[in-house]
C-alpha cells in the first residue's frame, strides 16, 4: 500500500513537471516568434526608406506586423536605419520585440 502511495506521487510529480516544461516551452516559442515579427517590420521599414516599396515606413512596419498578430508600439527612423519595436501577447503576458535594420555599413 505504501508503495502505491509514494508511485502515484512520483507520477503526480513527474505530471507537474512536465507541465510546466510546456508552458515554458510554449513562452519560449512566443518570444521567438515576436523576434521574427519584429524582424519583418523592420525590413519592411527599411525597404521604405530604401526606396523598395512606397508608403511610410513606419506604417508599413505596421501592416507588417498586424498580419502575424503583433502591434509595433514604437518605430525610430535615423536616416536609412529603422528601429521597430513590437508588442505581441502569450495568454495576458506581454512579449516586447526590437530590430533594427538598414543598409549595411
Amino acid at each position: 500500500m505504501a508503495g502505491s502511495i509514494a508511485t502515484a506521487g512520483v507520477v503526480c510529480a513527474v505530471g507537474i513537471a512536465a507541465a510546466a516544461l510546456v508552458g515554458i516551452g510554449a513562452a519560449a516559442a512566443e518570444s521567438q516568434r515576436a523576434a521574427g515579427i519584429a524582424d519583418a517590420a523592420a525590413l519592411a521599414a527599411a525597404d521604405t526608406l530604401a526606396g523598395f516599396a512606397a508608403g511610410d515606413p513606419c506604417s508599413r512596419a505596421g501592416e507588417i506586423a498586424a498580419a502575424q498578430a503583433g502591434s509595433v508600439t514604437a518605430c525610430d527612423i535615423d536616416g536609412l536605419i529603422a528601429t521597430v519595436t513590437i508588442e505581441t501577447r502569450f495568454g495576458a503576458i506581454p512579449v516586447t520585440a526590437i530590430a533594427r535594420a538598414g543598409p549595411p555599413l
